[in-house]
């Protein structure tokens, strides 16, 4: 079953929640000031809670028609709630924490009172408890003013509404068409992000200087995205659908997966912040912290590839951890370097792993999927 009008209408709302998000964490690393992991948490944080959110969106519709009413209103109220959390953004951590939690928390609590007075799409009183418990979670987080704690009961609600994505999938294993629509819906919201990357490039390049070092590294980010692309469609990307339908325990194969598009969507979405670094400050002096998003975004895609090849054929190719190796290595090498030296040295790392697969393919059959769960 193919995504239906409805849910690339849902996927339009997340476009404008990462580019926020984006714009978020670009800020953090224009601070001048080294970028500690505490200091991105929140950022990290809020991202998830969108992540969250779209995957329990997909988890219903795809054990039920987004042709029923009440499905439909359900995705409508979902809409709206990343809507208002998406406008937030920038002080959804601080400020607006309260408005940030409040409309993810509303976002649950309707979901939850609407299936309770239809008793429908598949309902249980531990469904509603544990709602509640992250709502409840995520409003205490928002009311307090330590911000460590609010990490750590953030922390906890998204915990918990990844749990429920996992448990609600339970329902509908052995749905013929359940599998395929999760990996539909994952390789659009993978699509989605590469789409923001290119839109954080073109911005760069549009609202700056349109010099020779600044379109080069819009040029960079251009073949980037094409690499990022062309590597996650390589076969394991393009078979998911049988890779997930065809597992022995679809429910497993379907979860597992899902975890590994979250670190290759963050890894693009990492990329995606280097490409506005670097076309802004392509020659400018070396930011090592830059590296994080520069060299950090393209391993965190190649380490969740690789685990979804493990998982679609159950192996690993040596390219892909020659390839995070090869990344591991240009840390020191780049240290010293210019941010759009280091770009390039990140795209051709991703060139190599592409040229591998295609030297691979020559001349066989498309493997056929292999999963061991």
């Amino acid at each position: 079953m193919r995504a239906s009008f409805l849910e690339l209408l849902f996927d339009l709302v997340f476009v404008f929640a990462l580019n926020q998000v984006g714009l978020r964490l670009i800020k953090d690393f224009g601070t001048g000031h080294e970028l500690l992991i505490g200091e991105a948490a929140p950022t990290l944080l809020l991202f998830l809670a969108f992540w969250v959110l779209w995957l329990s969106t997909v988890a219903l519709t795809s054990r039920r028609s987004p042709d029923l009413l009440l499905v439909q209103i359900v995705v409508f109220l979902a809409m709206a709630g990343a809507v208002v959390m998406a406008v937030v953004v920038p002080q959804g951590f601080e400020q607006r924490a309260l408005v940030f939690a409040g409309a993810y928390a509303a976002v649950r609590i309707s979901r939850l009172l609407l299936l309770l007075v239809f008793r429908r799409l598949g309902f249980t009183p531990s469904t509603g408890l544990w709602v509640a418990v992250g709502a409840v979670l995520w409003i205490v987080g928002a009311l307090v003013h330590e911000q460590g704690l609010r990490a750590v009961l953030w922390t906890l609600g998204l915990a918990i509404g990844y749990f429920r994505f996992t448990a609600g999938f339970k329902r509908f294993t052995g749905a013929p068409i359940a599998g395929e629509h999760l990996a539909d819906r994952l390789q659009q919201f993978y699509l989605i992000t590469l789409g923001e990357a290119i839109f954080v490039a073109g911005k760069a390049l549009s609202a700056g200087d349109l010099g020779t070092p600044h379109a080069t590294g819009l040029g960079l980010a251009f073949v980037a995205v094409v690499l990022l692309w062309r590597v996650y469609f390589f076969r394991a990307g393009a078979v998911l659908p049988l890779a997930i339908t065809g597992a022995r325990n679809p429910l497993r194969q379907s979860v597992a997966v899902a975890g590994t598009h979250l670190l290759m969507i963050a890894g693009v979405f990492l990329a995606g912040v280097s490409f506005e670094l670097y076309i802004v400050e392509p020659l400018g002096r070396p930011e090592p912290n830059w590296l994080i998003a520069i060299l950090g975004g393209p391993a965190l895609f190649l380490a969740g590839r690789s685990l979804l090849e493990l998982q679609v054929f159950s192996r690993i190719s040596r390219s892909r951890l020659a390839g995070l190796l090869a990344l591991g290595l240009l840390i020191p090498a780049t240290w010293h370097l210019p941010p759009l030296a280091a770009g390039g040295a990140a795209a051709a790392v991703l060139a190599g792993v592409a040229g591998s697969d295609a030297w691979r393919a020559r001349g066989r059959a498309p493997e056929l999927p292999a999963p061991r769960i």
